[in-house]
């Protein structure tokens, strides 16, 4: 017999899930008139809290077959847009809603350029680095 705590825990668990779906994420295109396509993406955020406690239950509840239980369960969703996805004969654009949304993005973009910056430092200084040896043994003395 399950307890009743996780029929509270599936209920809300359910609620949550028939909420919010992939089109809540990315919502639904919307066609512009000049046949550009706009999609909106969000930032979806979940909270989800239950508890119960069980009592000493009393002969009554015992015939009955109810155990003595109380408990509650809640759960909580926040969406909020980010950026728009606009798809159009000019290509592919994000429109960010907010300055700070788009700071991972420019890092994905520089992480190429910035390794090849590293690389090349690393390589002068091992140029460098030989250049103060002798090349020849002779030289030592």
């Amino acid at each position: 017999m399950d307890h009743p705590i996780q029929g509270l825990m599936k209920a809300a668990m359910e609620n949550l899930k028939e909420m919010v779906d992939v089109n809540t994420i990315v919502g639904e295109p919307v066609q512009t008139a000049d046949g550009g396509i706009v999609l909106t993406v969000s930032k979806v955020a979940f909270g989800f809290g239950a508890g119960g406690s069980d009592f000493s239950a009393n002969d009554v509840q015992k015939v009955q077959g109810h155990p003595a239980f109380g408990g509650g369960s809640a759960g909580g969703v926040s969406i909020t847009p980010v950026a728009f996805l606009v798809v159009n004969k000019d290509g592919v654009n994000i429109l960010h809603l907010q300055n700070a949304t788009h700071l991972a993005e420019k890092v994905i973009e520089l992480a190429p350029q910035t390794i090849d910056k590293i690389q090349s430092m690393f390589q002068n200084n091992k140029k460098q680095d030989q250049s103060h040896y002798p090349k020849n043994p002779d030289e030592i003395a």
